[in-house]
């Protein structure tokens, strides 16, 4: 008797053991909420979390801690940081070698939701040029992979298909009904912003233009856009060198237009007015915007555009 007390708690404490493995929300690939409750989101750039919010409602905790004054795909997360991004239940990545800082941290596999990896076959790779944006501390390159997915809006589609999966497999069955809806009418409108760019592209037609930035190749591809791009920042008036290198694509590429990714400076657009080229913005909206949101920032982009199809 005394020894079958003595194995009892043995037995007891093995059968937790085993069953508390089964159950960890962080290894099963089941339909379970977190272990907290509401699942926790973090997504690294504000596509994907305006994805993550419409879709998941109140159903998900979403959070987006990269700064607003920062350009997420560049961005370096401190310590504290990677602590929070670790610790959510879902974390969203762009995928397209976009999030630069994710080579040099370890995240959990099973948490870890890449939303371009569907059409992976479809990347489009870029030539190097090393240069710095105002305020950061050291310079970085756009050669390699281009990673602003998300403006080929079939691809924006695309990844949103990824996070409402993702959702998906954390919540309850009884939050799937909404969730789905939700997704549905995001698909809706994402589908009807790329019918509109569409045919404003068609518009434009074979106009040669120019990107202030090397980040509109998926616009290009998608919409058949001839972009050519400088190296160019919205808040920096071009130098000398600058507007010579700007000369050297004119030559071979003369555009009458350039796009810009946020509201140039004024000196900046009358340089370009002196030698016949017009500005207007669209915003790959990487970041939080100042005001709207993903939609509303697509949307005013498409209207841009229209005054190149005029």
């Amino acid at each position: 008797m005394k020894r079958l007390f003595f194995l009892l708690p043995i037995f007891v404490c093995l059968s937790g053991f085993l069953t508390g493995c089964k159950d960890d929300p962080g290894t099963d690939g089941g339909n379970e909420a977190a272990s907290s409750g509401t699942p926790v989101i973090q997504s690294a750039n504000y596509p994907l979390h305006f994805f993550a919010t419409t879709i998941g409602g109140s159903h998900v905790d979403a959070r987006f801690i990269a700064p607003g004054d920062e350009d997420p795909a560049f961005w370096e997360p401190s310590d504290e940081e990677i602590s929070a991004i670790q610790k959510a239940d879902i974390i969203l990545m762009n995928g397209a070698t976009y999030s630069k800082w994710l080579k040099n941290v370890s995240l959990p596999k099973s948490k870890l939701v890449d939303t371009s990896v569907g059409f992976k076959a479809e990347y489009i790779e870029t030539e190097g040029h090393t240069h710095s944006h105002a305020g950061d501390d050291e310079a970085h390159s756009h050669g390699g992979t281009a990673f602003t997915t998300w403006i080929d809006l079939k691809k924006a589609k695309a990844q949103a298909t990824a996070v409402r999966d993702a959702i998906l497999a954390k919540t309850p069955e009884g939050a799937h009904a909404e969730i789905n809806a939700n997704a549905d009418a995001l698909f809706g409108e994402l589908d009807s912003l790329d019918a509109d760019l569409e045919a404003v592209a068609k518009s434009i037609g074979y106009k040669a233009l120019v990107g202030s930035h090397p980040v509109y190749q998926y616009l290009s591809e998608r919409y058949g856009l001839k972009i050519k791009a400088v190296h160019w920042e919205p808040e920096t008036v071009p130098d000398d060198k600058a507007m010579a290198d700007l000369a050297k694509v004119m030559k071979v590429h003369p555009a009458s237009w350039m796009i810009w990714e946020g509201d140039p400076a004024g000196e900046s657009v009358e340089k370009l007015k002196a030698i016949d080229v017009k500005s207007i913005v669209f915003d790959p909206c990487g970041n939080s915007p100042d005001k709207g949101d993903f939609l509303t920032v697509m949307r005013q982009n498409i209207e841009n555009l229209k005054s190149i199809a005029e």
